[in-house]
């Protein structure tokens, strides 16, 4: 009997195809829009006070509207990206959040800009369970963070454009046509996405060494899990407690910074947009820097569960000088802690965002995902409502830069105390 000539197997090497980062390119455009159209009543909030005279609670009101979506969008789209994958979710994400987006132009008062928040709270929420899933689908665990990293940091070149691009718009045109013309960016990704995304095994432009790169994990099932099994699972819960900590400061400096930096250090639309610019530069480094430094660590043989965790407890020290910022009277002074605190939040949320594909069978990611996002959205809700009242009541930003300064470490023990060593889920 004649032995059959052994297989050929594709060489597995990260080198042997590269299209997966074409991928985090395209999730990378998409999450700059989204925040380019997040951010946008932020930059405008000075604006649109001076002209529907709102207080600080009313604005909180606005943004609180948004985060309510957002929590009911980001539970539903975690499950429809679990069903339906990422390029038929991400793709009705973006439908409804450009639609309600460019409906803004037409606001004209609380109601109605609540109305539209809403809308485009619900298509916002389906960003990152659809691009946490492509990045499960396309990178192996050693990859991942540094992945979301780098398509998370379209987070702050969204945050970086707004201030650059929005006041000239409202200069040359009216804050109206701002929203119509920045909605045509989202036009433009919808067709490029469908256009070039399917999944790795039914892509034309992935090689066989590259899908093996890809695939050389061990195979889990992939498998539908409720999300009542998943809410009983600790692990779930250590994800979704760590959002409810440090999302609410991420929505308050995307949402309250510009304001700040107008009443701070007597800024106006021609002038504030360089110094906002500049913290989300900064951020940027963070957000690559984070993913970057975990992955480093697991390449050189470290476990995940310190890779992650490490690389959190720097971030959350990083942090911590923000709580002094108030009493800083340079404003560039200002930008560098500032952004130092910015650049240390994407960084933690990168790793964060990781853990669900870390401790969760494929088929459970979104949905784990999803969970998180909705907690993390409420607890934005009650900092909306708070940074309002506080406004309001004190016109000091003293107390809330207090809380941005150690909800990291407090969100890092609580990840740690659930899940100690980041060991598989048992759902």
């Amino acid at each position: 009997m004649t032995e059959s000539p052994p297989v050929e197997r594709p060489a597995v090497h990260p080198t042997a195809g590269r299209y997966r980062w074409v991928i985090v390119g395209l999730l990378f455009a998409a999450t700059a829009i989204n925040y380019v159209d997040r951010q946008m009543i932020g930059v405008l909030k000075p604006t649109l006070e001076a002209e529907f005279h709102w207080t600080e609670s009313d604005f909180a009101g606005i943004v609180f509207w948004f985060q309510l979506a957002y929590a009911i969008g980001y539970l539903s789209f975690g499950k429809v990206v679990d069903v339906l994958g990422a390029r038929v979710g991400y793709a009705v994400a973006l439908i409804i959040w450009t639609i309600s987006h460019m409906a803004h132009g037409f606001a004209s008062g609380i109601t109605s800009f609540a109305v539209a928040r809403f809308g485009l709270g619900i298509g916002e929420s389906g960003n990152f369970p659809a691009g946490i899933r492509a990045v499960t689908d396309w990178f192996p665990q050693k990859e991942r963070a540094f992945a979301i990293g780098l398509f998370n940091a379209g987070a702050n070149v969204g945050a970086i454009l707004t201030p650059l691009i929005v006041p000239l718009l409202v200069l040359w045109f009216d804050w109206r046509m701002a929203f119509f013309v920045t909605g045509i960016f989202g036009i433009l990704w919808l067709v490029a996405w469908w256009a070039m995304y399917r999944h790795p095994t039914e892509h034309g432009r992935v090689t066989r060494g590259e899908l093996a790169w890809i695939q050389q994990d061990p195979a889990d099932p992939v498998e539908k899990i409720g999300w009542m099994r998943l809410l009983t699972v600790k692990e779930t819960w250590a994800f979704a407690l760590g959002k409810f900590l440090i999302d609410p400061i991420w929505w308050f400096f995307l949402f309250w910074l510009p304001g700040y930096l107008f009443e701070r250090y007597d800024l106006d639309l021609k002038t504030f947009g360089l110094p906002l610019a500049g913290i989300y530069l900064i951020s940027d480094l963070g957000s690559v820097g984070g993913g970057w430094l975990s992955s480093k660590l697991i390449k050189a043989g470290k476990t995940p569960n310190f890779a992650r965790k490490i690389t959190m407890l720097i971030c959350a020290f990083c942090v911590l000088p923000i709580w002094f910022a108030q009493s800083i009277d340079s404003v560039w002074s200002a930008v560098l802690v500032i952004g130092l605190a910015t650049a240390a939040h994407q960084a933690f949320s990168a790793n964060l965002y990781t853990l669900p594909s870390d401790v969760f069978p494929r088929g459970a990611v979104g949905s784990v995902v999803g969970i998180g996002g909705t907690v993390g959205a409420f607890g934005g809700m009650g900092m909306a409502l708070f940074a309002g009242y506080i406004l309001d009541a004190t016109h000091s930003y003293e107390v809330l830069f207090a809380i941005c300064a150690s909800a990291y470490l407090l969100a890092l023990a609580v990840v740690h105390v659930l899940s100690p060593r980041l060991e598989k889920a048992k759902v």
